[in-house]
């Protein structure tokens, strides 16, 4: 019974990774295709978003591929091993599609850095309230732009990937052992990471609604102050996962730690992304920047934000395992 309970999920894991994965591996196959007989895409031709969702559906398909493999090597270190393998896979396509990859438009021909950053990026240059992005993708590609920008990326990249493997491997090992201690965090996980990803493409497709200037609408402040908090909080979930019952100063103050310090790391991305400066979230004292650190108040609200709602969600969880035991 528990062999055809581990195969059919097993199955429908497979299944449902490959089925939403489609879109951004036809992107990457299509791009492939291009390269091998014409060794450069058109920039009308070139799918949109293939960086970073085609490397990441690789890297996550490669790691449900061998959960078995894992799970059979590497026992209770199965997410490790299966994560370790998930990432170099990222990683190496990643670079793969930045440095052999050619976009042609127009006369001019340059390597492929298209992360859609020209949604983004900002110029350095006479900072205020009328600023513009910039708008040619064409300055971007050929090298307009601070490389350090990529961090902010490969973050979010990287806590997709180990979000959604810690789901699939915890429930495996669920299966597998019948231990439910993880379960409700797994729960928590799955919901934080979709809910996460269902941002990341609303950014990749409006970049939520920002008009080219610092200060940003308050529609746009709501969706980027989620996008910031949420980040931090599923770090938190993920590394929370793998301490309850502990002590609380570790069980409790550990995620909530870890999900402030990357819900800054994320503002860190965007101050480098933005040449040194932060998207204003509206007018008055409290959206301001405060002098040396950038940051605004409500910067530092989110940060702290991040880690109290991680806080009262262990709080809560470690309490229900207390009682439970």
């Amino acid at each position: 019974m528990q062999n055809k309970r581990w195969n059919r999920y097993y199955l429908l894991v497979c299944l449902g990774v490959l089925f939403a994965s489609c879109y951004p591996l036809s992107m990457g196959v299509r791009v492939i295709a291009d390269m091998i007989t014409d060794r450069m895409v058109l920039k009308e031709n070139y799918p949109k978003y293939i960086i970073p969702y085609t490397p990441i559906c690789v890297a996550l398909l490669t790691g449900v591929l061998i959960l078995p493999l894992c799970m059979k090597l590497c026992k209770r270190f199965s997410l490790l091993g299966g994560s370790a393998v998930s990432v170099g896979v990222f990683f190496a396509l990643e670079i793969l599609f930045e440095n052999q990859v050619v976009v042609t438009s127009s006369e001019i021909a340059v390597s492929l850095e298209d992360w859609q950053m020209y949604m983004c990026a900002v110029r350095p240059e006479g900072w205020g309230e009328s600023v513009k992005i910039v708008e040619s993708p064409v300055d971007i590609l050929t090298g307009n732009y601070d490389p350090a920008f990529k961090l902010h990326f490969y973050f979010i990249s990287v806590v997709l990937l180990l979000s959604m493997l810690n789901c699939i491997y915890g429930f495996a090992q669920i299966i597998k052992t019948g231990e439910k201690t993880r379960l409700k965090t797994l729960i928590l996980q799955a919901v934080a990471s979709l809910v996460f990803l269902g941002l990341c493409i609303l950014a990749c497709f409006t970049a939520f609604w920002r008009d080219g200037t610092i200060q940003v609408s308050p529609l746009s402040a709501a969706l980027m102050i989620l996008f910031f908090a949420l980040f931090g909080i599923t770090v938190g979930i993920y590394s929370g996962s793998f301490l309850l019952g502990r002590r609380k100063l570790v069980s409790v103050g550990i995620p909530a730690i870890a999900a402030s310090v990357m819900t800054t790391l994320m503002y860190v991305g965007e101050m480098i992304l933005l040449h040194g400066q932060l998207y204003r979230f509206g007018t008055g004292i409290f959206f301001a920047g405060i002098s040396g650190i950038v940051l605004a108040p409500v910067d530092l609200l989110v940060i702290v934000l991040s880690g109290c709602v991680t806080a009262f969600l262990f709080l809560l969880l470690n309490r229900k395992k207390e009682r439970n035991t």
